[in-house]
């Protein structure tokens, strides 16, 4: 057994321990017994980004099956713990982060998974896979008090497979998506919104009742709103500083007043194509994996602020945020059509015409994306100080200000007439 400092880390007092891991290989297993861990390993992780909240931690566990013939095996877990930090933490649990990603793993991926296989059933098929880490174990105590001398786990674990042992690598936000990579999101992030959007048509599912704990709207506002509203300062000094953006900044003081309003609306789904959306599909949240074939492959991560929403703000978070300007300049229109096809095609193997049955169109998509783009905008703005202070990243928000004002997507009024 292992017996390091580094194999020693812990998050709260609670620490990463032989017996707990066991229960964890043992509920992956459905076995009861039979397992023992030969070494294991613990160090800090957050998937080469950023992580407010969640504490990660990755650890290698290498067991045998002890059988009539012992199996050795190697697994590498990540484990995503509530923040330490007392303000996070608070952040964390009171919007209820960890909790919604641990019922996505828990209620919604394996009812998705559930309505897939069924449709697999058929002879054809639909060949979809949903990209998202192996989950193998979850945990959730709300409101517990430690006991003196014998602290408790964390209220809030998951843990997941380690992709970054199958290869997968994190993107550069600096230097944006490729659009190889650009293409696998949208892939990967189109299996999730047809098998909800399934979901929802065959089995007549009323997905907010189904799913209480999604982020709703008035939640959603409210925490997206606290970030613009300590994000739009930031960006006036910043924008301030460039003469060239004279009209931008006086588009942007005239929505100012009115984001609550815009970022309520445009989180409301359009039916019938409400469905279940990310909602924070952005390059940090993902990871990718070059095949031989030279496609990339893309898993989504962190679904802290899973929706119900419209798909369209998936796509303009990632096309807004993570792309460089020009290939957003190029290859918008192909991207949307890329992702416009796989929705309908897919949406087909399920017998559900989206343009007949659900009077969705190219041009109703294009409409949406392009209000989804001023929600995305606001989105990036309640993060803007990941972009501050990079000059890639501050060009390709001046970018996308001078495209969107350019194209009216700022115009307040535009967007209150097509609602």
């Amino acid at each position: 057994m292992s017996d390091t400092e580094e194999d020693s880390i812990s998050s709260d007092g609670w620490p990463i321990n032989e017996d707990w891991l066991i229960e964890v290989l043992k509920k992956h297993h459905e076995v009861r017994s039979g397992i023992r861990i030969t070494d294991f390993k613990v160090k800090q992780g957050c998937h080469e980004g950023v992580n407010n909240l969640s504490d990660i931690l990755a650890v290698s566990v290498i067991y045998e099956f002890q059988n009539q013939q012992i199996e050795t095996k190697h697994l590498d877990i990540v484990i995503k713990l509530l923040p330490q930090d007392p303000f996070s933490r608070f952040f964390v649990t009171e919007a209820q982060f960890d909790l919604r990603e641990i019922k996505f793993y828990t209620s919604i991926l394996p009812d998705l998974l559930a309505f897939q296989e069924l449709q697999n059933t058929k002879e054809d098929g639909i060949g979809m896979l949903i990209s998202v880490p192996t989950c193998f174990y979850t945990q959730y105590t709300p409101n517990i008090s430690p006991s003196h001398g014998s602290p408790e786990p964390p209220e809030s674990i998951l843990v997941l497979e380690d992709m970054r042992s199958l290869g997968y690598k994190g993107a550069n936000f600096t230097s944006g998506l490729t659009v190889s990579q650009t293409e696998a999101a949208i892939r990967a992030i189109v299996t999730i919104h047809v098998l909800s959007l399934g979901l929802k048509v065959k089995k007549k599912v009323n997905v907010n009742e189904k799913y209480p704990f999604l982020f709703q709207t008035t939640r959603a506002t409210e925490s997206y709103q606290q970030l613009v509203e300590q994000g739009m300062p930031q960006l006036t000094k910043f924008l301030e500083t460039k003469p060239d953006y004279v009209n931008e900044l006086k588009a942007l003081n005239k929505i100012r007043p009115k984001t609550k309003e815009l970022i309520e609306t445009l989180l409301q789904p359009i039916e019938p194509m409400g469905l279940i959306t990310h909602t924070d599909f952005w390059c940090n949240n993902l990871l990718f994996r070059s095949e031989a074939d030279g496609t990339d492959t893309c898993i989504i991560l962190d679904w802290q602020m899973v929706t119900y929403s419209r798909p369209t703000n998936d796509l303009a978070l990632l096309l807004v945020s993570s792309i460089p300007s020009n290939i957003r300049r190029q290859h918008s229109a192909r991207l949307l059509d890329l992702y416009y096809n796989l929705l309908r095609d897919n949406c087909l193997k399920l017998d559900i015409d989206i343009e007949v049955d659900l009077d969705y169109s190219r041009n109703k998509m294009e409409l949406e994306y392009r209000q989804s783009g001023l929600l995305a905008l606001l989105l990036c703005i309640g993060s803007i100080d990941i972009a501050i202070g990079n000059p890639l990243a501050e060009q390709r928000l001046l970018d996308v200000l001078r495209d969107f004002n350019n194209d009216g997507v700022l115009s307040l009024e535009e967007f209150i007439s097509c609602n």
